[in-house]
Formats: C-alpha cells, sequence, structure tokens
C-alpha cells in the first residue's frame, strides 16, 4: 500500500453474456494457469446443469447462492497491550463477495463429483438454499465475531 496517494480500482469488464461484472470476477477465480476460455466453458456449463436440474435460472441461482453467502461480520486480530483480541468488524463490500465466491470455490473444489461443472453446479445449488460447505464456513464466521462480541470496543 503506497504511502503518497491512493491506487485507483481497476475496472472489471462485464461478461458478454450475462452483462454482470460479478460473473467476470467469478470466471477470474474460477481460472488456473490464465486458461480464461476453459473457466468461462465450465461456469456456463454449470449455469446450464443448474436450469436442468432446478428448472430456474442459472444466473438467479448463481446471484441468490452470491448473497447467501456474503458474509456480514469478521474477527480480525488486534494487539493490545500484549495481548491478541480477535476484534468483530464489519466486513466492506468489495471483501463480502471476495470472500463468498472464494468460499464457494475452493467448496466446489472439495466436493467428490464427476466433474468441475457438476461440483460447481451442486455447491450453487446447495448455497442457494442456505446449505453447502460455503454457508457452514460463513456460519462459522459469524459465530466466532458473536462470540468475541465483547472485544468489540478494541475496534478502531
Amino acid at each position: 500500500m503506497p504511502r503518497r496517494k491512493l491506487v485507483k480500482k481497476r475496472e472489471v469488464p462485464a461478461d458478454s453474456k450475462h452483462n454482470s461484472e460479478l460473473v467476470t470476477k467469478f470466471i477470474s477465480s474460477l481460472m488456473k494457469r490464465g486458461k480464461r476460455s476453459t473457466a468461462e466453458r465450465t461456469f456456463y456449463n454449470s449455469l446450464d446443469l443448474i436450469e436442468k436440474r432446478t428448472g430456474q435460472a442459472g444466473i438467479q441461482v448463481f446471484k441468490q447462492a452470491l448473497s447467501n453467502v456474503k458474509p456480514v461480520l469478521e474477527v480480525r486480530p488486534r494487539r493490545v497491550g500484549g495481548a491478541t483480541y480477535q476484534v468483530p468488524m464489519e466486513v466492506r463490500h468489495e471483501r463480502r463477495a471476495a470472500l463468498a465466491i472464494r468460499w464457494i470455490l475452493s467448496n466446489a473444489r472439495a466436493r467428490n463429483e464427476h466433474t468441475m461443472q457438476e461440483c460447481l453446479a451442486s455447491e450453487l445449488v446447495a448455497a442457494s438454499k442456505n446449505e453447502g460447505g460455503a454457508m457452514k464456513k460463513k456460519e462459522d464466521t459469524h459465530r466466532m465475531a458473536e462470540a468475541n462480541k465483547a472485544f468489540a470496543h478494541y475496534k478502531w
């Protein structure tokens, strides 16, 4: 982080199919070794799988899953007088989306199904129904913040 001037945020281009910046960020996080076309194919095929399984629009299930997984609170360590406290703090809007994307992808990769399309589709459907590993991670984060509410006055 520079000391002199603020770093300008880069604009993320919206994807061509759904015209959404969130989809572009998700595909970029899904991508490995710079293979964007493979990541796009995986994502769009998983949305098609979701439409076949649930009968709902795949992009709607995706947006619902992300909004369900986004955390509101998290704990951050603060050193006060030689002791480290886990202080609950609100999560910034950009970080909420980034954490939700990260948790969904890590839990989709941990699933035992044949292809990544199936894993991703299953995790997105589960997250849209408030189930699955990503929702468990969010609930654990909120539970940790609730347990450390006594240290909230160390927030600055």
